[in-house]
């Protein structure tokens, strides 16, 4: 059953919002409807297992589905130390089963092994493709990623650019944009495709919501043709002029 947006407002407003009085902000209704997809998504994982919140900032996701018994245990991976602190003080405020490992979410020593579930709402730049490899190699049944900001360290970035050049693409800022963050994208699509998954790319929310909606779904399915194409297209999208 979907999770209603509703329902996530409530929760937030009562395991984030400690100022008496306070209420959601806009941006935290915003928020809320992302939220709110994402659980919904984590419906198509079996209950009581394990969920990793990777890049997990505020870890509303992993939170808020412990918080609703979704799963019996999380893992929320986050490096940055105020961030971390943060979630941990919730978490315990609350008796939720929500297990801190701060540092780089590239690290596969902070992984669990096999995990039902990943999400990364928002995985900032680089991190998104450290969520997808470690992932992979932890052997993780779902991933749920919506990539952020899509900066110059990003692994295909300047493949993606050089592939732009060469076409002899305008350098308007908005065309190349487009251009360049799809390739990014459908590199990350073809890894996760030749590391064994099946994947769907659809828009988690309106962009009215976000600009950066964008959710990657993959399911460990490990059929080899289809990872033995996707390693032929990936080769192909790194060689190409």
């Amino acid at each position: 059953m979907p999770v209603s947006v509703e329902e996530v407002e409530r929760a937030l407003e009562r395991l984030f919002i400690a100022a008496e009085g306070a209420s959601l902000r806009r941006e935290d209704k915003k928020k809320a409807r992302e939220v709110a997809a994402l659980l919904s998504e984590l419906e198509r994982v079996k209950r009581g297992g394990t969920l990793v919140d990777a890049a997990a900032g505020h870890a509303y996701v992993g939170i808020l589905a412990a918080a609703l018994g979704r799963f019996a245990r999380v893992v929320a991976i986050e490096r940055d130390p105020a961030r971390g602190a943060r979630l941990q003080a919730i978490a315990q405020a609350s008796s939720l089963p929500v297990e801190l490992r701060a540092g780089d979410v590239a690290d596969p020593a902070l992984w669990p092994e096999a995990p039902d579930a990943v999400v990364a709402l928002h995985a900032c730049g680089a991190a998104s493709d450290g969520v997808i490899d470690a992932a992979a190699q932890a052997r993780a049944r779902w991933l749920f990623v919506v990539p952020c900001c899509y900066a110059a360290d990003v692994r295909f970035a300047a493949r993606a650019e050089a592939h732009g050049e060469a076409l002899g693409l305008p350098r308007a800022a908005a065309v190349r944009r487009r251009f360049v963050e799809s390739l990014i994208d459908a590199e990350r699509t073809l890894r996760l495709e030749a590391a064994g998954y099946e994947v769907t790319a659809l828009a988690l929310v309106a962009p009215t919501v976000t600009p950066h909606n964008l959710l990657l779904r993959a399911r460990l399915a490990d059929e080899p043709r289809r990872a033995a194409d996707a390693r032929e297209r990936l080769a192909r999208l790194s060689c190409a002029r």
